[in-house]
C-alpha cells in the first residue's frame, strides 16, 4: 500500500506536466508561443502543439468571425436632432499574433473603438441621412474601423446600424414638417401647371390673332358646345346677317 501511494502523487504530477506540454489546437484556433517572453514571427496550430516546461507559454486565439453588438449610444445628429443609436459589427483576426502583442485586450479595444467612431460618423449627418442613408453610414463606419484597427491585426467586415430611436416629441415635429413639405410641393406642382396652361393659352392667342378664319371656327365650336344643352339661351354678339356675310366671303 505505501509503494501505491508513493506511485499516485508521481503520477499526478506527470499528467500536470503532459497537459501543460502538450496542447491541441482546433482548426479555428491558433496558438501564439512566447519563448522566455518573446514572441514568434507566426502563430502555430492547429493540430498538436509541444511546448517546452517553464521556457515556453502559449496564448489561444480564436480565428473566427466574432459578433460584436456595440451598446446604444446617445448622438447629437448634425441638424441637432438626440437620438439613440445602436449597432452590431462584424470582425476576425487575421493576425494572431499582432492581436496579442499589439493590444492588451482586441475584442474591449475593438468595441471601445466601434462605440467612439458610431458617434463621431453619425454626429456628422443630418437625422434624414441617418434614416435615408443607412448603408453609406455603415461602409463610412466599417472602413473607419477597419482602418484603425489593421495594427492589431483585426479585419473589421462589416457594420451594421440597427436602430436609430427619435424621442416622441421629435418624431412629431418630423411629421408636422414632413407634411408641410408635401404642402408646398403640391402647390409649387399646381402653380407649374398654371404656368403651362398660361403658356399655351398665349400661344393659341397669338394664332388666332393671326388667323381670322380660326377665331371663326372657334367662336363657331364654342357656339357647338353651348348648344348642347338646350336649356341654355344662346344670345350673338352681331346681326344674323353679319354671321352669314362671313361664311360667304
Amino acid at each position: 500500500m505505501g509503494g501505491i501511494g508513493f506511485f499516485i502523487p508521481l503520477l499526478f504530477f506527470a499528467l500536470v506536466i503532459i497537459t501543460s506540454v502538450i496542447k491541441i489546437l482546433k482548426e479555428y484556433e491558433r496558438g501564439v508561443i512566447f519563448t522566455l517572453g518573446r514572441v514568434g514571427r507566426k502563430a502555430a496550430g492547429p493540430g498538436l502543439i509541444i511546448l517546452i516546461p517553464v521556457i515556453q507559454t502559449m496564448r489561444k486565439v480564436d480565428m473566427r468571425t466574432l459578433v460584436h453588438d456595440v451598446p446604444t449610444q446617445d448622438v447629437i445628429s448634425q441638424d441637432n436632432v438626440s437620438v439613440k443609436v445602436n449597432a452590431v459589427i462584424y470582425y476576425r483576426v487575421v493576425d494572431a499574433v499582432r492581436a496579442v502583442v499589439q493590444v492588451e485586450n482586441y475584442m474591449a479595444a475593438t468595441s471601445q473603438l466601434a462605440q467612439t467612431t458610431l458617434r463621431s460618423v453619425l454626429g456628422k449627418h443630418d437625422l434624414d441621412e441617418m434614416l435615408q442613408e443607412r448603408d453609406k453610414l455603415n461602409k463610412d463606419i466599417q472602413e473607419i474601423l477597419d482602418h484603425q484597427t489593421e495594427a492589431w491585426g483585426i479585419k473589421v467586415s462589416n457594420v451594421e446600424i440597427k436602430h436609430v430611436d427619435v424621442d416622441p416629441s421629435m418624431i412629431r415635429a418630423i411629421a408636422k414638417q414632413a407634411e408641410a413639405e408635401r404642402e408646398r410641393r403640391s402647390k409649387v406642382i399646381l402653380a407649374e401647371g398654371e404656368f403651362q396652361a398660361a403658356a399655351k393659352l398665349s400661344e393659341a392667342a397669338q394664332v388666332l390673332a393671326t388667323s381670322p378664319g380660326a377665331m371663326e371656327l372657334r367662336y363657331l365650336n364654342s357656339l357647338q358646345e353651348i348648344a348642347g344643352d338646350r336649356t341654355n339661351t344662346i344670345v350673338f354678339p352681331f346681326s344674323l346677317n353679319e354671321l352669314a356675310d362671313r361664311f360667304t366671303r
